[in-house]
């Protein structure tokens, strides 16, 4: 059984993609080639925004929006410590400090209760992540950070497709970042990744920054990096994004035959009334997490964790006091991800749902 099954996904569109490769090799425009302006616009449509600029990658995305909002060293940027690392890394990379605030304890996400107590003179920007599938709760934190006049940039690395208070992940807030790695719901085949605003400013500066800070040829204006996906990349995501909304509704589907049989038994993910998730991880809660992954892979049932280790503990910033967030901890002592993606079959999940069962008996 594969964990995330990209072979059945490829099958299906290899004949598009295998066109759209062709139709790249035949022009060379392999960086900033017509397909990059494309697949731009149709997934600007896709979240309902006015810009969408393609980027090497999530983490990429994430330091060109603070480098557009002029983050700084010595500057505080507030996130959570139960997401990947990159999150803090391209904070710590700008000089800036990440202030860290717990999460709920069933959506994952940064707890609004305990953010305007993290607000200081120093705070700059506010990122929360949208973890496993599920949007923030982006409609209270950005009652705060109006309030503060703060911008938000929502880490969508996870959760576009999904919908909060209706609208689009990527949509509601001052900039949006998401990756494309292979493995999230909509992914590449290598790195890559988008920035989402609908302000005209924010857009023309991100898009300066990816191509070295110019403003015209061999003229620039700012410091920048080499941001720019690869004409290949947004080739052959065309053809994914097609099918897009067919795959998180199957994925909507798989979800809730794991929810149907496994509500009594664990923890599954608890989606608010107000969101639509994507589930780019399937997440529960267990007991003896380790036993049960080795029981699992027995049986050939892959699993993970995201995230076993919060930030504030990792090698690199354990040293230093960033405080308590024993939400977190206890999550990252728990949680579980299992096999999911648009092709697994019911035989399938009723196999890992069974063994899952008969472990705890």
């Amino acid at each position: 059984m594969e964990f995330i099954d990209l072979k059945t996904q490829l099958a299906r569109i290899r004949t598009e993609v295998d066109q759209r490769i062709a139709t790249v090799l035949n022009h060379g425009q392999f960086i900033m080639g017509p397909e990059i302006a494309e697949f731009e616009s149709k997934l600007a449509d896709f979240v309902g925004v006015k810009h969408c600029l393609t980027i090497s990658s999530g983490t990429d995305a994430l330091l060109i929006a603070m480098m557009a909002l002029d983050i700084k060293p010595g500057d505080e940027v507030i996130t959570t410590p139960f997401t990947f690392f990159a999150t803090a890394e391209t904070i710590l990379l700008l000089g800036a400090k990440p202030v860290f605030v717990d999460i709920e304890p069933d959506s994952y996400n940064l707890d609004p209760n305990l953010l305007e107590a993290a607000i200081t003179p120093k705070t700059r920007a506010i990122i929360p992540v949208s973890l496993y599938g599920q949007c923030a709760n982006l409609t209270a934190i950005n009652t705060i950070a109006e309030k503060h006049n703060l911008p938000v940039i929502e880490d969508a690395a996870q959760s576009l497709g999904a919908e909060h208070h209706g609208k689009r992940s990527g949509g509601l807030t001052t900039i949006s970042c998401t990756s494309f790695f292979p493995s999230k719901p909509l992914g590449c085949y290598g790195d890559g990744g988008a920035c989402f605003t609908n302000d005209d400013d924010l857009a023309e500066r991100m898009a300066r920054i990816r191509l070295h800070g110019q403003k015209g040829r061999y003229n620039h204006v700012e410091l920048g990096v080499n941001g720019r996906m690869d004409t290949l990349q947004a080739a052959m995501m065309l053809p994914k994004l097609a099918i897009f909304e067919e795959e998180i509704s199957l994925r909507q589907q798989h979800a809730s035959l794991y929810n149907q049989l496994l509500t009594k038994h664990v923890k599954i993910p608890q989606v608010e009334s107000y969101n639509l998730s994507v589930y780019a991880q399937y997440t529960i809660e267990v007991e003896r997490r380790e036993e049960l992954q080795a029981n699992l892979q027995a049986k050939g049932i892959p699993t993970t964790v995201h995230y076993p280790v919060p930030l504030d503990k990792q090698p690199m910033l354990a040293k230093e006091n960033w405080g308590n967030f024993p939400i977190s901890e206890q999550a990252a002592k728990k949680v579980l991800s299992l096999p999911f993606h648009p092709y697994l079959t019911e035989q399938q999940i009723q196999l890992v749902v069974s063994s899952i069962i008969k472990f705890y008996q």
